[in-house]
């Protein structure tokens, strides 16, 4: 059955966000439909699904397991880059798409930091490779999205460009994130992210390398010294938009009371 023809609303008991999310993939994607889309239009409803954050969690984990690519990741990008770019999404399931495909686009390099110097168990680097490379795709639609979004996704859309690097995107990161900069100081969770996004967008690795190591003090979990700067930069790039996010759903914006300190597990 064409799953774009199916009855879109007779399913009353499911969580809200599942019917939107299948009328925004309906109204957007094209058959044949990624395989991951059969959880918005499968007649069955998971009676787990009591509300939308369990439904979410389900939804988003069929496309990246565990933080971990596999060979359909990169099928289901399409459907995040759908929902990331459609205002009928509210704005906090856009940010959390957008930080879905972060982490799917960076799969491999936050787990070398993680790992170094060894491999990574549970890698599959086609999987990872393809799914980048999905990301990379849809990336230019998603930043073209800029002035007409919210802060908070601007603040996602900030941290997918420096994943990215272009000529054109970069240099536009400068002003974008102006307003940030002046509005959080330094020592704040957004106004250390922004900072550090324009680090890496200036592509200095021994500026990189410096506020790497002088970040890690405060973002939870350090990385191996040896490890390639660039996976070291995307590991911590990765807990500091995370903790952005926390930040911004739980509505705390404020100064940090106090630094925590890394411990020596996970440095060399």
């Amino acid at each position: 059955m064409n799953m774009q023809t199916s009855d879109r609303n007779r399913l009353p008991d499911e969580p809200p966000i599942r019917r939107l999310f299948r009328d925004v993939v309906a109204d957007r994607l094209p058959d044949p439909l990624p395989p991951q889309a059969a959880m918005l239009f499968d007649s069955w409803v998971d009676p787990f699904w009591t509300d939308d954050r369990f439904f979410l969690g389900d939804f988003y984990s069929e496309i990246l397991h565990q933080d971990t690519c596999q060979p359909g990741t990169a099928d289901g990008v399409p459907l995040l880059a759908a929902l990331a770019v459609d205002d009928r999404v509210p704005p906090q399931e856009r940010f959390g798409a957008i930080i879905l495909l972060f982490r799917t686009a960076t799969v491999t390099d936050r787990h070398l930091a993680d790992c170094w110097p060894h491999t990574p168990g549970d890698s599959d680097p086609v999987s990872e490779g393809r799914a980048r490379t999905a990301v990379r795709t849809c990336t230019p639609d998603l930043l073209a999205r800029w002035a007409v979004e919210c802060p908070a996704v601007r603040l996602a859309l900030a941290g997918l460009a420096v994943v990215f690097p272009t000529a054109r995107t970069l240099p536009a990161l400068t002003p974008r994130l102006r307003g940030f900069v002046e509005r959080h100081p330094q020592g704040t969770d957004i106004g250390d992210y922004v900072r550090f996004v324009l680090v890496m967008a200036a592509q200095n690795d021994e500026r990189t390398l410096a506020t790497v190591e002088s970040l890690t003090d405060v973002f939870w979990h350090g990385t191996s010294r040896r490890a390639p700067t660039p996976a070291r930069a995307l590991h911590l790039l990765g807990q500091m938009l995370n903790r952005v996010g926390s930040g911004l759903r739980g509505s705390a914006l404020r100064r940090r009371p106090s630094r925590r300190r890394a411990t020596p597990h996970g440095y060399a």
